[in-house]
């Protein structure tokens, strides 16, 4: 009898400490292990409506940019572009994908205020459309607040944005409606109008202080090789070199 309730004691005390035990492992593994960072508001006249149209606009954050584009119903065109729906023979979903970048979208609105023959164009060129799309893009992670300045774009020439916050325009032509959306390697900015290579700003030069900076010393070395040279083809001509041997 001694024996049969010691048994029956000791199964009682395991499966007591397994009940114990599995709570404690499930409490464990529900709790973060690291602090999920605030993602910012994006700011701009229209991201209200944004923001109805995609209540869950925070989990853009996690998806990359090709991914994060297809969420967003008010620039299905641009995604459609971006992504080989709109000419199958482009397709730079996988390159934008491997940013950093700041997207300029342009609205489904702006790709419809485009004539006719021009959106044709883009359907059956493959070189118009991808310097147009990469026209709206360039390296960087930059917030509403800092985007700012005139940079070159991954098609080659320079983009120009100007304002900051809730008030940015690209070009003096296009406003951005919505800015600073976040993906998981890109600053998403809806804009209003399709951005055009053709109307891209001059690049900034350098100023004339910094070429003349650049310029002046080149001359030294130049001007240092003459005078060395000089005298080793004079010596041989002079009379005083000749007189010993007279």
């Amino acid at each position: 009898m001694k024996t049969r309730r010691s048994k029956a004691v000791g199964v009682a005390l395991s499966a007591a400490a397994i009940a114990l035990s599995v709570p404690l492992a499930v409490n464990a593994s529900a709790e973060p292990t690291t602090t999920v960072a605030e993602i910012p508001d994006p700011q701009g006249p229209e991201c209200g409506a944004f923001k109805e149209a995609l209540p869950n606009w925070k989990a853009l954050a996690n998806l990359p940019i090709s991914s994060a584009l297809s969420q967003i119903p008010t620039i299905s065109t641009f995604s459609s572009a971006v992504s080989g729906q709109f000419n199958p023979a482009v397709n730079i979903a996988s390159v934008l994908d491997n940013g950093p970048y700041v997207i300029f979208a342009p609205t489904d609105e702006a790709f419809a205020e485009l004539p006719a023959d021009q959106l044709e164009m883009l359907r059956t060129d493959p070189a118009a459309l991808t310097s147009l799309l990469y026209y709206h893009a360039f390296l960087g992670l930059l917030g509403p607040d800092d985007v700012k300045g005139q940079r070159p774009t991954q098609e080659g020439t320079e983009i120009e944005v100007t304002g900051s916050g809730g008030d940015i325009q690209v070009n003096e032509t296009a406003e951005v409606v919505c800015g600073g959306i976040q993906a998981l390697n890109a600053r998403i900015y809806i804009v209003d109008k399709v951005l055009n290579p053709a109307q891209a700003p001059a690049p900034i030069t350098p100023t004339s202080t910094s070429s003349t900076e650049t310029t002046e010393p080149a001359p030294g070395p130049a001007e240092a090789t003459e005078t060395t040279e000089a005298p080793a083809q004079t010596t041989p001509l002079s009379p005083a070199a000749e007189a010993p041997v007279g």
